[in-house]
């Protein structure tokens, strides 16, 4: 129960769930179990929360009350433990809560490792171009300027940009990191404009498809547990929501909630959603529809998500060979572009002083 001690995240709750199906499955009472995790954790915040779970639990409240009144976790998990408790199931109910979050985890794991590759190279290469423009070209335009020679309009740009940067760069490089980071933050983390971020990723090559594959992963295997749990269609679809940062996925999901809440079917919900094909293919809809129709809805989630979480991991692994050479491109025409404006003008330099020196030697 070592690793329950880095508290703060949703990883680490979701050892607190783990360590508490363990204890429960081998027979410990619930009460003792808390107790337990409660002395091997080193953050307070949680420490303060498994004591509040104790008093509701001594005032005569189950575990899935206790959870819901400290907010830890999303309605789905209480929900779900209160099922168990009432069949006697709760350590099952935890140990599956436990696999889903898990699984959770990986999926938004391969996202983020996705990610990071292009990430890391691009940024190195902006680190590279910040050194070399603003320590190398003001001294590369120092030089070009003294030559009598009639410069290409590359140099002449490499040459303006360099005196730029050796007059104002203390000022421009700073807050061209700043304006990047600003950039970023509001297309990716702020929650109100990081729809637009996200779109963008829907119509990258190869990133589409895996945030589609693993948001359909995700989609099927909820969902599959949350029904064999025995969580109603509509409070499991509303989970859905809680789980998922894409804006997309969630307006899809509320228009599903609340078609099935009104009665209708998910292949209505489909049909009347305008954008239900680019997140979800046919044949997965097609899918849900005939496991609704034969009453077989848990096994037909289940299949979607073994299918898609298969088809992520092809995915992660292939990403990477698929941006390398793309990233290479990238840096090469950069590189490329400063080569040139370097070259040309040498190479002029040298073919001047090789035709002055063919006129002064055929003069008499």
């Amino acid at each position: 129960m070592n690793r329950i001690g880095r508290i703060g995240t949703g990883e680490e709750r979701g050892y607190l769930i783990e360590n508490l199906a363990m204890l429960l499955s081998s027979g410990m009472d619930v009460l003792q179990a808390v107790g337990s995790i409660k002395q091997e954790l080193r953050s307070r915040f949680l420490k303060q929360k498994l004591g509040e779970i104790e008093e509701s639990i001594n005032a005569g409240f189950g575990i899935g009350e206790a959870l819901q009144k400290t907010g830890l976790f999303p309605e789905y998990v209480t929900a779900l433990l209160k099922i168990g408790e009432e069949g006697g199931r709760l350590d099952e109910s935890l140990q599956v809560i436990a696999v889903q979050q898990s699984k959770n985890r990986d999926f938004q794991s391969k996202i983020r490792a996705a990610m990071m590759y292009p990430s890391f190279v691009m940024g190195l290469a902006l680190v590279a171009g910040i050194g070399i423009a603003w320590f190398i070209l003001p001294r590369l335009a120092s030089v070009f300027t003294q030559l009598n020679l009639k410069l290409p309009l590359i140099t002449r740009l490499l040459i303006g940009f360099g005196a730029f940067l050796s007059d104002y760069g203390f000022i421009f490089i700073p807050a061209f990191l700043l304006v990047i980071a600003v950039i970023g933050y509001f297309l990716f983390f702020f929650k109100k404009t990081k729809f637009i971020g996200q779109a963008v990723l829907f119509y990258l090559p190869g990133i589409k498809n895996l945030i589609r594959e693993v948001e359909l992963a995700r989609f099927g295997y909820l969902m599959g547990t949350l029904l064999e749990g025995g969580l109603p269609i509509v409070y499991a679809i509303h989970s859905l929501q809680t789980v998922t940062s894409l804006v997309a996925y969630r307006k899809l999901y509320a228009h599903m909630e609340l078609t099935i809440e009104e009665g209708g079917s998910f292949e209505e919900a489909f049909r009347t959603f305008r954008k239900s094909r680019r997140l979800v293919p046919m044949p997965v809809q097609g899918l849900v529809v005939s496991g609704e129709q034969s009453g077989h809805l848990a096994e037909s989630f289940a299949n979607i998500a073994k299918n898609y979480e298969s088809r992520s991991d092809i995915t992660t692994k292939n990403l990477s060979v698929i941006l390398e050479p793309v990233l290479l491109v990238v840096v090469w025409l950069g590189v490329l572009a400063v080569a040139l404006a370097v070259i040309l003008p040498i190479y002029s330099l040298v073919g001047g002083l090789t035709a002055s020196g063919s006129q002064s030697g055929g003069s008499p």
